[in-house]
């Protein structure tokens, strides 16, 4: 399943207003159902594109976490623009992650499991890092060919990741977004 990482170097793609056509933060800020207390963690939160509109709901920290250190400097950027000032940047892959056991009560990761060589080692850092009442929300890719996202060989089926993350302890509701898009809720 794991393909090659996203190029920084195609970063603008990210935050640029056609991207709004497929998923809003709007719309993972209500599926997530973020309130003003929550404390965020945001995988493979890229140059901010759900981060800075995420951190703008909570008073508490968004911790946002991506392996690219160029990735984070484009996430700083972005924050600084917005002036939000509640974002804590973290350079990490997904599986093993520096954060607190039981610390996010809500956890976003969006775009980035088909990345990843070993899902089941990043839902071992979900469950550890979120609180008990915690939420959960996957967004990836479907398993058609489209002009946006992976090839199609690296995309993962919305039922194939609901078996595996569903193997791994989660509960899960599938949720076909539009005909590029899912998200996967876990609790």
């Amino acid at each position: 399943m794991a393909g090659h990482r996203f190029n920084p170097e195609k970063a603008g793609k990210l935050i640029d207003s056609s991207r709004r056509k497929v998923i809003t933060p709007e719309q993972v800020i209500s599926m997530l159902q973020i309130e003003n207390r929550d404390v965020i963690a945001d995988l493979g939160a890229g140059n901010g594109y759900f981060t800075v509109p995420m951190a703008m709901k909570t008073e508490e920290p968004i911790l946002a976490v991506d392996i690219q250190p160029e990735m984070l400097k484009l996430l700083k950027k972005h924050a600084e623009e917005k002036n939000v000032k509640n974002i804590r940047s973290i350079e990490s892959g997904l599986e093993q992650i520096p954060i607190e056991d039981g610390v996010a009560d809500k956890i976003l990761i969006a775009f980035v499991l088909h990345e990843v060589p070993d899902i089941d080692k990043v839902m071992d850092e979900l469950k550890r890092m979120k609180k008990p009442e915690g939420k959960i929300l996957i967004l990836e890719w479907q398993a058609v060919e489209a002009e946006m996202g992976p090839p199609l060989h690296e995309r993962i089926p919305l039922e194939d990741l609901k078996q595996q993350v569903e193997k791994n302890g989660f509960v899960s509701e599938g949720h076909n977004l539009n005909e590029q898009i899912y998200g996967l809720l876990l609790k």
